[in-house]
């Protein structure tokens, strides 16, 4: 079967994205908002410099950065968004002056028609752009100044004394010099998010954050674009359909084999060697649902875990960090391990040494993965001093571990690619059927290393526009998509060696799928980037392809349909039985792909929508259901997918699986209903109604009824750590034994489980 205009196709849409994606990326570092000289009073007072901008972000990054709370909307929730909140305070202080200035008591005081006459002289004052690019200066009013002396005061006593509200401990950031310089940086990130751009009447975060005292309000971009990315979605939608409807409906004669035909009776000493990594993968999931929990309860009880004074040990801002970086962690070991464990199977070939380099790997794994928590906690705890961007933590959400550690992973990358390589050769030389299947497993491959290499792209100085750039690289098209790539291959490998799956019908539906997933989401990067100090072009970019990102999950049903089938084909081919849950893992992808990626994620997606909801807890809903959804679930199923062919022949107690399947499952869903939805669907109201300062301040975030919603996630949170604990446990006990249903034999040669259908 010819496959030419696919791969013409792909070749088109890598080169055209990545073309778009670079070129206005060039546009975005290079329009990014002016660190100045120096900032000055009109009065000639030098408040601050640029260096001093510069040393307070490395402060900012060096005690956790955007696990304690966000910045331009980006990072943690419990804390408030730096920017949004110093805007505001600074718009309200400079209002009381002044009005205190007329003999009023305060801004409040004043008459309607008073209150309307400062606003209108506040919004001239903060909007107007005195960057002057020939002295390297921005000139401001002495009131600023005034209301600088005065919020660096107030920050300064939060992190030095700590908030309960905000989670973050006494001690956090107790030198002055360094407080002063970290409000110098909240003071850029407001200044950028209020002043607007030369030659615009939109500010440089296209007047994110929504502040109604200044005019911050939605661009008319903003409203245009997404009524066009609405539009791009039902066209989308409608063309996918129309495509499928067209397709002729072919029934397959083949009838499925009678016997487990995935590896045979032998696995190789490499493949045994991957054992160990599944293992690591379940107790480190074990940990990471731990932390969760742990930092979910700071958004309650703020500096402890019920009365235990626990941030004196661990500040939310480790155990937030600790989390998601387990999360990638675990979820990566997982779909590495599986390729390691697949590509003797496939080539049919164990290279010399292999077991050494699988383990070999396993060694630098851990070593990264010790070394960077640890390095993390150093740094939050300053205990590193100048070293922290090295050995400790980066302070950027999902690449916190310091650059050093971040070497060593990129090279254990580039030496699990080398692993793979000389695995798959022998298969890449025989050039049969499988051989454009193989190829797209050899690219997906070689895409992991490449796009972890964004994340060296930037440095310690950098503008943090350049880092967020950069950062979501990694986090976009890293995570989300070669990584989805490279286990789709892999899963495909997975149904045509078990014999569910015809070659070339998995190799069409591989590359379609992957052509039209990135058609999207390549360029469909942007979407994050919105209000992240980055030019016009972002927006409309942004919102037509992250649009078209969801168009091919509203036909995910029928792949979790298909896995169904396969899953219930077990009283026919009762070898099948024993992929049962692996199967329904794969079910639950498909589930959470249309309704964590596709309905959540592009629930916040348009411009409109996310410009109310930039850092509200509408962004961990799509987090949770999408990144451990799709991601997590495909990494569990592929876990037990490679634990199942290693003993084929002896049968697994189902009962284990069947309750951490559906309590995974439901507390996940239960997590989301009662309590991370709802707090941030009122957050969104807030935040329109008010401004997106109110919506993360903590009189409303710790008002009654919010933290009863909070309270609520317990339940959820609850039925998942159990879920949790049993998989973990039934894991655990396919190396003591406990994990297996001695009742069921296998007849010799055959691999057909004949025991426990009638139990399933």
């Amino acid at each position: 079967m010819s496959y030419k205009k696919l791969w013409i196709a792909l070749v088109l849409v890598m080169a055209v994205s990545f073309a778009v994606l670079g070129g206005v990326g060039v546009k975005v570092l290079n329009s990014a908002p002016p660190i100045p000289a120096q900032v000055v009073t009109t009065n000639g007072r030098v408040l601050f410099t640029g260096t001093e901008i510069q040393n307070g972000q490395n402060v900012w990054q060096s005690i956790g950065g955007q696990e304690v709370g966000t910045i331009w909307g980006h990072g943690s929730y419990v804390a408030p968004d730096w920017t949004a909140d110093w805007l505001h305070r600074e718009s309200t202080y400079i209002m009381d002056r002044w009005a205190a200035a007329t003999g009023a008591a305060n801004y409040a005081a004043l008459s309607v028609e008073r209150q309307a006459a400062l606003r209108a002289r506040l919004r001239e004052t903060m909007r107007t752009n005195t960057w002057d690019a020939a002295t390297g200066r921005i000139t401001i009013d002495p009131v600023r100044a005034e209301a600088f002396d005065a919020l660096e005061r107030h920050y300064a006593d939060i992190f030095a004394n700590g908030r309960n509200d905000y989670a973050i401990p006494r001690g956090a950031l107790s030198d002055p010099a360094k407080a002063r310089e970290m409000s110098a940086f909240f003071w850029w990130t407001a200044w950028a998010a209020s002043t607007n751009r030369p030659g615009t009447d939109v500010t440089y975060t296209q007047n994110w954050p929504h502040e109604p005292l200044i005019g911050n309000q939605p661009t008319p971009g903003a409203i245009v674009w997404t009524g066009v990315s609405l539009f791009m979605l039902l066209a989308g939608v409608g063309g996918m359909v129309w495509y499928f409807g067209s397709q002729p409906r072919t029934i397959e004669q083949e009838l499925l084999p009678s016997n487990d035909s995935l590896l045979g009776l032998h696995p190789t000493a490499s493949q045994r060697a991957t054992v160990k990594f599944f293992f690591v993968v379940a107790a480190l999931w074990v940990v990471q649902v731990a932390l969760g929990a742990i930092a979910a309860h700071y958004g309650v009880e703020g500096s402890g875990f019920y009365g235990i004074p626990l941030d004196r040990w661990l500040p939310y801002s480790v155990a937030r960090t600790w989390h998601l970086q387990l999360g990638l962690f675990w979820i990566a070991t997982s779909w590495l391990a599986t390729g390691l464990f697949m590509a003797p199977a496939i080539s049919g070939v164990e290279p010399k040494g292999q077991r050494l380099g699988v383990n070999a790997l396993f060694g630098a794994l851990l070593i990264v993965v010790v070394g960077s928590l640890a390095g993390e906690w150093m740094s939050i705890e300053h205990k590193l001093g100048n070293l922290w961007f090295w050995f400790g933590t980066q302070g950027y959400e999902y690449v916190d571990l310091g650059r050093f550690w971040q070497i060593l992973l990129f090279i254990g990358l580039v030496f699990w690619l080398w692993l793979m390589w000389r695995a798959l050769k022998p298969a890449l030389a025989r050039r049969d059927q499988s051989h454009p299947l193989l190829l797209m497993f050899l690219l997906s491959s070689i895409a992991i290393p490449l796009f972890y290499a964004a994340g060296l792209m930037y440095g310690q100085r950098s503008n943090l526009v350049t880092a967020e750039y950069w950062r979501w690289w990694v986090v976009h098209l890293w995570v989300e998509g070669f990584f989805e790539v490279f286990a789709t291959v892999v899963i495909a490998f997975l149904l045509t060696r078990l014999k569910l799956l015809a070659v070339p019908t998995a190799t069409r539906a591989v590359l379609f799928s992957t052509v039209v997933f990135l058609s999207g989401g390549i360029i469909g990067t942007f979407h994050h980037l919105y209000f992240a100090g980055t030019p016009n072009p972002v927006l409309g970019l942004g919102a037509v392809f992250s649009a078209l990102e969801v168009v091919p999950l509203v036909l995910i049903g029928f792949e979790a349909w298909e896995n169904i089938r396969l899953a219930r084909a077990r009283e026919q081919h009762i070898w099948l039985a024993a992929y049962k849950w692996p199967i329904y893992f794969f079910v639950a992808v498909a589930f959470w792909n249309f309704v964590g990626a596709g309905l959540f994620g592009f629930m916040i997606n348009p411009p409109v929508a996310l410009y109310y909801m930039q850092g509200l807890n509408t962004t961990p809903v799509h987090g949770h259901t999408a990144l451990f959804g799709v991601y997590g679930m495909l990494g569990l199923g592929l876990m037990l997918f490679c634990l199942r062919a290693l003993r084929p022949g002896k049968a697994w107690k189902n009962a284990p699986l069947a309750v951490a399947f559906w309590a995974i499952n439901g507390g996940l869903a239960l997590m989301v209903a009662l309590s991370l939805l709802p707090i941030g669907l009122m957050q969104t109201w807030a935040s329109v109604q008010y401004g997106t300062w109110y919506a993360r301040s903590a009189e409303f975030l710790h008002s009654g009824y919010m933290n009863d919603l909070r309270w609520m996630r317990m339940i959820g949170d609850s039925v998942f750590a159990a879920g949790a604990l049993v998989l973990a446990w039934f894991v655990l006990g396919l190396v003591t034994g406990h994990s297996y249903d001695e009742r069921g034999y296998v007849e010799e040669g055959a691999w057909e489980v004949r025991a426990q259908v009638h139990r399933d």
